[in-house]
């Protein structure tokens, strides 16, 4: 039988999801949970929510599925151990951490992967089973083809999204919240950057902004893949949204199960669409699984569209005057076919997308003249800002509780997290000698980009690993096999944090070829990645990767005691000592620290004894928005700005997109400070450079330049902090 899982945001929503038949839900605590501007239950509403939902014989979930600094081990030790004492059917969870601190000190909490994890394939699945998950919420840009392949390959629960709010960005990998100003979509805090108005020229549009997922058509084919679990989006939703959606989705599910015939099974899903034509979201897509043959990388035509800007709801109109303030503010809408009334709920967008707000109408009158009319509208907004209706008092339905009875006092302890120590001597790097030496590393786009290094050579260089470079390197598909300025010991390859179950026979083909030429040094950024490595860290291993599982004939003799040498990405987020040391233990004998770290939490999280393993990005564009999708054919522009006027790029290609900022981050003036901490290795990324759009390569001059920069410690002009000094945004409860 597969779950309907629901969300709920409120005890509202938990109401409306129940009534209409959800066999589980999940929801979020006060602290670390991905949507902390929803409502989210109090301690003792979780609780009676919890009995009364076991007494159904529903499950519930608990989302813990954001990333914490070293600053929050304690608090994150405490919710773990208040959790372990009550039972949830599940806790989803992004962050290492949390993983490492539930299977030592709570094992009883039964672990789901989130979508912000980035798992999009079975070798990701298969990584985080051996570590205690018993399911894995699968990233949102897959094909049924891979769905399908995904569940051939693992036994893990699978659960997938079916309706709701898509991310232009893969889950887990999106910075660009985080950078406008460190309110990180890995910390809840998510502005939605994808939603706003952008503008190049004398032309703007919502050029990030997708339409909404819907799959209740496709509900027959996922559960002939054997997907467990069906999921629907909506923790910032109304009850009357929630409820609407789990209706229509239990009445095909329903169907399903009864083995109605095709024909009739065929009428249930159309009246479950129009169910969903009343439920005030976006135009509807279903992304990846539309004209989709083969598990192509292709979402359905019109997931985009710039002229949408994607707020959801009936448009009323831009407000056109307004009057008073406080409870007696009232805007002015034009007239138009709708007429809101007191009751309905609106949600308002402020014309530079800077703010949205949702309202529920409490005065409503015409003017005189018929020209319109005036509704109550909170302070902050006026004339310019957009109204959209998103529910009618008619569509109010009262559901029965689920929370009732006797209230629990119990709230999380005071205890203190156990100590964790980071050290070089535990887990499988322990007692080797270093691969990798103190200096300058570089990262460029191109196998070409090699050569321009030569002016001013790097102790090693990172060269990222895509179908283009792998063929120069390998020979193949009619390249030729490219003569390097440096030598294999001197390069590193860089895996890209999307891993999705299409290309997991490329990566396992590729890197086993690789490492029969004798490249042994790879920077991992997803957990599937270390599934292609017999051992990791740097410790000397007879080490093959497997495409399809097979090892690659003579690579371990050819190896024989030569070490292997594996990075742990920052796409790893190892924010906190129990993050870093899980990943340690997963064979990464070095760490990346994350793009969005400061430096305080830095040093807070690395022990001085193991300062010599990390790596400190000094210089780089960092990407914003990771889109699989290739938008070359769709966006012929490159540069864009903001109601800020802050600039933008758009690099599309073939292999997916990547939006960056303008203005690089830089804190090559810091690295003096960085050395006197212990940290001796630094990056210096040209990946995002403007000269390194698709097609063209880093110009020499550029790199020289920054080079001289960073070995002097001379401060960039122009040039971002990012989350360097500040730190994220603190929402502290």
């Amino acid at each position: 039988m597969v779950e309907l899982l629901a969300p709920a945001g409120s005890p509202e929503t938990l109401n409306a999801a129940t009534a209409e038949g959800a066999d589980a839900v999940y929801l979020g605590l006060k602290n670390f949970n991905a949507r902390m501007r929803s409502a989210n239950f109090s301690y003792s509403q979780f609780e009676s929510a919890l009995k009364a939902l076991h007494a159904m014989g529903r499950k519930l979930y608990v989302t813990v599925n954001t990333i914490f600094e070293q600053r929050e081990a304690d608090r994150i030790y405490q919710l773990l151990k208040y959790l372990a004492g009550l039972g949830p059917d599940g806790i989803i969870v992004q962050d290492f951490g949390v993983v490492s601190m539930a299977r030592e000190c709570f094992p009883s909490l039964k672990l789901h992967a989130s979508t912000q994890m980035n798992i999009a394939g079975a070798r990701g699945a298969n990584a985080l089973s051996r570590h205690g998950f018993s399911r894995v919420v699968l990233a949102r840009e897959l094909s049924i083809e891979e769905l399908r392949n995904c569940r051939a390959n693992t036994n893990m629960e699978l659960e997938v999204f079916v309706h709701g709010a898509l991310c232009v960005s893969a889950s887990g990998l999106c910075l660009f919240s985080s950078y406008l100003g460190g309110k990180s979509a890995n910390r809840g805090l998510c502005t939605q950057a994808c939603r706003r108005y952008y503008h190049r020229d004398n032309e703007g549009g919502y050029y990030f902004s997708p339409g909404d997922l819907q799959l209740i058509r496709r509900l027959p084919e996922l559960a002939a893949a054997g997907i467990n679990s069906f999921k629907i989006e909506g923790r910032m939703k109304s009850a009357e949204y929630v409820g609407t959606v789990v209706s229509a989705y239990r009445l095909v599910l329903d169907a399903l199960a009864s083995g109605l015939g095709e024909e009739a099974l065929n009428k249930k899903i159309e009246e479950a669409t129009a169910i969903l034509r009343n439920d005030f979201a976006r135009t509807k897509t279903e992304f990846y699984f539309a004209g989709d043959s083969g598990g192509n990388s292709s979402p359905a035509p019109g997931w985009l569209d710039p002229s949408q800007d994607g707020g959801t709801g009936i448009p009323l109109g831009a407000i056109l005057n307004v009057r008073g303030s406080g409870a007696k503010r009232r805007g002015l809408l034009p007239a138009g076919s709708f007429l809101p009334r007191p009751g309905d709920s609106v949600r308002l967008h402020s014309a530079d997308d800077s703010e949205r707000l949702s309202h529920k109408i409490t005065a409503a009158e015409d003017p005189e003249d018929k020209n319109g009319i005036w509704i109550s509208i909170p302070d902050g907004f006026g004339p310019g800002d957009r109204v959209y209706l998103i529910q009618t008092k008619s569509m109010s339905k009262r559901y029965p509780p689920v929370i009732s009875g006797p209230v629990s006092r119990r709230v999380p302890s005071r205890d203190i997290a156990p100590e964790k120590i980071l050290s070089p001597q535990n887990g499988k790097n322990a007692g080797t000698g270093l691969l990798f030496p103190e200096g300058f590393y570089v990262a460029v786009p191109r196998v070409e980009d090699l050569y321009m290094l030569q002016s001013s050579r790097p102790i090693r260089v990172l060269l990222n690993l895509t179908r283009r470079n792998a063929a120069k390197l390998l020979g193949k598909n009619g390249q030729k096999k490219e003569i390097l300025p440096f030598n294999k010991g001197e390069i590193i390859i860089r895996l890209d944090p999307y891993f999705p179950q299409g290309d997991e026979g490329f990566l396992g083909e590729t890197i086993g070829a690789l490492l029969g030429e004798g490249y042994r040094q790879f920077m991992v950024n997803n957990p599937g990645h270390f599934s292609y490595f017999r051992g990791g860290g740097d410790n000397s291993y007879t080490a093959a990767a497997a495409g399809d599982r097979k090892a690659v004939p003579g690579a371990g003799a050819r190896q024989g005691a030569r070490s292997l040498g594996l990075i742990g990405g920052p796409y790893l987020y190892t924010f906190n000592r129990w993050a870093a040391s899980f990943v340690s233990s997963l064979g990464a004998g070095y760490l990346v620290s994350p793009l969005e770290n400061n430096r305080q939490n830095l040093e807070k999280t690395i022990d001085p004894s193991y300062r010599h393993r990390v790596f400190i990005t000094v210089f780089t564009w960092p990407p914003l928005f990771r889109i699989r999708a290739g938008l070359e054919g769709f966006y012929k522009f490159g540069a864009f700005s903001d109601s800020q006027d802050e600039e933008f790029r758009l690099a599309a290609g073939e292999e997916g997109s990547l939006v960056y900022p303008q203005r690089p981050f830089s804190i090559v003036d810091k690295i003096p400070f960085l050395r006197e901490a212990g940290f001796s290795r630094f990056i210096l990324d040209l990946c995002g450079s403007p000269e390194a759009s698709p097609g063209s390569s880093v110009k020499k001059v550029q790199y020289r330049n920054l080079m001289k920069a960073a070995q002097n410690a001379v401060p960039l002009a122009g040039a971002s902090r990012f989350n360097w000094k500040d730190g994220f945004y603190k929402q502290e409860s």
